[in-house]
C-alpha cells in the first residue's frame, strides 16, 4: 500500500472512531417496580420518538432495591422506577442513586412530589382516600383519617396491613401533622375499629366492604379506578358499590403519594436515562397514567379519564413526600406499639 494511501485510510478512521454512535445504538437500562403493561407503552414511544432503546426489568419494588444494593457500582441499572416516596427515600439512603439537575424536571414537577436534593422525582399522583360502601354510610358522617379512631366505626374499617408502605406513610403523613403522640393513639383507635384482621391487599378491602364486612376500606384511588373498569363483570359490581371521600378537605387535605424514579449511583447512560425522565414527566406521559393507570398527574391542567373525572376535584396534602421516609422508622415503631397487624 502506497504511503498516500495509507494515510488516507488513516485519516478515515481516525473519522470513523471520533464520530457519536447511531441513534439508535443508544440504550437506558431501567428497573422498574411498575408491571411492563404499565409502563411499556410510555417506555415504545420513548424509543419511537429518541431513538433510544429501553432495556426493561421488572420486579417488586423491595427486590430490586436489594439488586441494586448488592451489584453495587457494577450494577446495570441506569434508572430505577418504584412506587412510594418511603421507597424512594430508601434508595436514596442505601447510596444507590444520584443527584440529577433538570431545568425540565424542574419546571414539570412541583417541588412537594421530588427529592430536595434532586435524588428522585414523581412521576405521578396516587391518593389515598376512604372508600365507603353507598348503602350504609352517609358521606356527611366522615370528616378526616384522625375520625376513623371514632368509636361510631367500631367493626366497620378494613384496612391492610402494617407492614404495606402505602399505609407505613399515611401514618407517616398524620406524625407530620398530628405529632407521634396523638397519632398513636389514633392508631389504637383505628385497630379497635377493624373489621377483620389486616389482611390482603387494596382490592381485598374493596372486595371486603362490597361483601358486606365493612362499610368503609381505606384503598388507593387507582386500584379502585382499575376495578370499574375491569373486564370483568363481578368486579366492576362489586366496586360500584363503594364512593370515594376525599378526606382531610377542611384542614392540610388528603394523603398523597407516588410512583417516581431516580437516577442511580451506577448508570452507565445518564445522559439518556434523564432524556427518559424528562420524558415520563411532560404532558403526553402524565396524561396516559392518568387515562391508561388510574393515577392522578403530578401537577393540575393535566386532563383525566371519565373514571377519576367523576369523583371531582380534591385538595391534597402539600406536605413534602420526603418526610415520609423520614418518618418512616418512627411509623413503623408506633403502628407495632398500636397493635397494627
Amino acid at each position: 500500500m502506497s504511503p498516500c494511501r495509507r494515510s488516507l485510510l488513516a485519516i478515515g478512521l481516525a473519522a470513523l472512531t471520533a464520530l457519536p454512535l447511531p441513534a439508535l445504538a443508544a440504550e437506558v437500562n431501567l428497573y422498574s417496580a411498575r408491571g411492563e403493561e404499565l409502563i411499556k407503552p410510555l417506555l415504545d414511544r420513548f424509543t419511537q420518538e429518541t431513538g433510544i432503546r429501553v432495556n426493561l426489568v421488572t420486579g417488586k419494588a423491595e427486590a430490586l432495591l436489594q439488586r441494586l444494593q448488592s451489584e453495587g457500582v457494577n450494577s446495570p441499572a441506569d434508572l430505577l422506577i418504584t412506587t412510594d416516596a418511603g421507597r424512594l427515600f430508601q434508595a436514596k439512603a442505601a447510596g444507590v442513586t444520584q443527584p440529577v439537575t433538570s431545568e425540565r424536571l424542574q419546571a414539570a414537577i412541583p417541588a412537594t412530589y421530588r427529592d430536595p436534593a434532586g435524588h428522585w422525582f414523581g412521576l405521578s399522583l396516587r391518593a389515598r382516600p376512604i372508600l365507603y360502601v353507598r348503602d350504609k354510610v352517609e358521606p356527611e358522617q366522615l370528616s378526616s383519617y384522625e375520625g376513623l379512631a371514632d368509636p361510631q366505626w367500631k367493626g366497620r374499617i378494613c384496612i391492610r396491613s402494617s407492614d404495606n408502605v402505602y399505609n407505613q406513610s399515611l401514618v407517616a403523613s398524620l406524625i407530620a401533622a398530628d405529632g407521634a403522640e396523638a397519632t398513636e393513639a389514633w392508631a389504637k383507635g383505628l385497630v379497635a375499629n377493624l373489621a377483620r384482621p389486616p389482611k390482603g391487599g387494596d382490592r381485598d378491602q374493596i372486595l371486603a366492604a362490597a361483601a358486606g364486612q365493612c362499610d368503609l376500606a381505606i384503598a388507593n384511588s387507582y386500584y379502585l379506578a382499575g376495578m370499574l373498569t375491569a373486564p370483568e363483570a363481578d368486579q366492576r359490581e362489586a366496586a360500584g358499590k363503594l364512593a370515594v371521600f376525599w378526606p382531610n378537605q377542611a384542614d392540610r387535605g388528603v394523603h398523597v403519594n407516588i410512583s417516581g424514579a431516580a437516577l442511580t449511583r451506577a448508570a452507565q447512560h445518564p445522559a439518556e436515562a434523564i432524556k427518559l425522565l424528562e420524558f415520563l414527566a411532560s404532558d403526553p406521559a402524565q396524561a396516559w397514567y392518568a387515562e391508561t393507570n388510574g393515577e392522578y398527574p403530578i401537577r393540575p391542567g393535566i386532563p383525566v379519564g371519565a373514571t377519576l373525572a367523576a369523583w371531582g376535584e380534591f385538595k391534597a396534602d402539600s406536605l413534602n413526600l420526603e418526610r415520609l421516609g423520614e418518618l418512616n422508622g418512627e411509623a413503623l415503631r408506633l403502628m407495632d406499639r398500636a397493635g397494627w397487624k
